[in-house]
């Protein structure tokens, strides 16, 4: 029986949370952590099995797992003391890893293994596969609906109106590292196909704000010495999230399922 911490009350990690106490899994929930007390509490009292509300370090003592699903700002707190404790990660908030390479050498170092889903995307083991030779292009174009874009630095920093948008626009463009830092909440794609290809800052990323989009529509352009492939999703928001997708909710499930060695029958 796995020993799961939880850092994240979340759309996300609400999910996971209801999965592990439902008993489907062979795991035991033993640590929850939100920075929202509250919102962590709520969560807790909706389970038949509730763990303790715990600190950071009290959910990584605990587990074997910790499952982060919180911000990039947690699991920057939060990776260090996984890597020191020498516990594995499920990470989602994976634009934080970017910023984090040296604590990953440092997680290979001591046998951690990091599992990172593949989110709200599909195509990773083709680009895995075009690896094998020489990948000489990467790109990434999001089209988001504006509510999944209000607040975000960049848009923010450069008093972007996106209100006053009544088509289409291109409102960012450069690499996936800077991508991660200009949209924090929703740049874990970007993140993904970076790491899973070649590197943060080859890959290139263009954000599109749709003002009458109900939808986050992700097209990948890889070229290479095998050809080339175009993958294009097109994802309908959480419902209780509108800049976490359905398809990264069931990809951490699934991720998390299939750690935990399969569901129950």
């Amino acid at each position: 029986m796995i020993r799961i911490g939880l850092v994240g009350a979340g759309a996300i990690g609400s999910r996971i949370a209801r999965l592990i106490d439902g008993g489907g899994l062979p795991a035991h929930l033993v640590a929850l952590h939100d920075l929202d007390g509250p919102k962590g509490e709520r969560l807790l009292r909706a389970l038949k099995t509730p763990p303790p509300f715990s600190t950071l370090p009290e959910v990584v003592e605990a587990a074997d797992l910790v499952v982060e699903a919180a911000s990039q700002q947690a699991l920057r707190d939060l990776f260090p003391l996984v890597v020191e404790g020498g516990k594995d990660i499920l990470v989602l908030s994976v634009g934080a890893l970017l910023d984090l390479e040296a604590w990953l050498e440092r997680a290979r170092e001591r046998g951690c293994r990091v599992h990172i889903p593949s989110g709200a995307i599909a195509g990773l083991d083709g680009l895995e596969s075009a690896l094998r030779g020489k990948v000489t292009t990467v790109r990434l174009v999001s089209r988001k609906p504006v509510r999944a874009l209000r607040g975000s630095p960049y848009v923010v920093n450069r008093k972007i109106r996106l209100e006053e948008l009544t088509e289409e626009t291109v409102i960012f463009e450069g690499s996936a590292r800077e991508a991660c830092r200009a949209f924090p909440a929703t740049a874990n794609v970007a993140a993904t196909l970076s790491l899973s290809g070649i590197g943060a800052d080859q890959t290139f990323v263009a954000v599109h704000a749709v003002p009458e989009g109900n939808c986050n529509r992700h097209e990948i352009e890889v070229r290479g010495d095998f050809g080339m492939m175009r993958i294009v999703v097109e994802n309908v928001p959480a419902p209780d999230n509108p800049r976490t997708s359905m398809l990264a909710a069931l990809s951490a499930e699934a991720a998390l399922i299939r750690i935990c060695g399969g569901e129950k029958e």
